[in-house]
């Protein structure tokens, strides 16, 4: 997507809370095309192999909190959909993503894996789940449909990061954080084979 209006989002420690617009927002795909969609004033981000990201240029996230909305499919193994954050490079961050098609799953395994946390490029999925099993992934809301569009809320501060899916009080994953970064951009995130659909993103940086 190529952006008419130059949009810029720099936060600081006192900021308040800030809606980013995606339709005008400027972004700097990664492995992915981005494009408009006419719901929510959200956008598209397309399928390849291979993870993507979609950075959004002038954010600078340390701690603080992180508020999407994703839309994904009941395709298995073809719907990752979340957010990349504390960009050290285009392989080195950390990212929340949801499995939509592990929402309503009828075996437990595959339904405790509805969403994830990691930090790539050391602490990818499959690392995770064979040296940690079970520590980085929790189940979902049995109310929260695959195919709805999901609120997602990442909570940051210092070494923990909790994280909220759906509409919801409790929280769904509280994790330690993984690795050494701290801040960095924030990017709307897919896995491999798979697309999605985001709106209403907002950065919160904590006071």
């Amino acid at each position: 997507m190529k952006p008419t209006i130059l949009f810029g989002l720099v936060l600081s420690a006192a900021a308040a809370a800030q809606p980013v617009d995606l339709a005008s927002a400027r972004m700097r795909p990664v492995n992915r095309e981005v494009t408009r969609i006419p719901e929510r004033g959200g956008v598209h981000v397309s399928a390849a192999a291979g993870p993507g990201v979609a950075w959004i240029e002038g954010t600078d996230f340390g701690d603080g909190t992180i508020e999407v909305e994703v839309r994904g499919k009941d395709v298995m193994q073809q719907s990752f959909v979340g957010v990349a954050f504390h960009r050290q490079d285009d392989q080195t961050y950390e990212a929340v993503y949801v499995r939509p098609f592990n929402f309503r799953a009828t075996d437990p395994a595959r339904r405790n894996h509805a969403v994830q946390y990691m930090q790539v490029p050391a602490f990818d999925w499959p690392v995770l789940r064979e040296k940690f099993p079970e520590e980085f992934e929790r189940s979902v809301h049995p109310s929260i449909g695959p195919t709805d569009w999901v609120p997602l809320r990442v909570v940051v501060r210092g070494d923990r990061l909790q994280v909220f899916v759906g509409l919801v009080d409790n929280v769904t994953l509280q994790a330690r954080k993984l690795g050494p970064l701290n801040r960095g951009m924030v990017g709307l995130w897919v896995g491999n084979n798979s697309d999605g659909d985001f709106a209403n993103l907002r950065i919160t940086p904590a006071r």
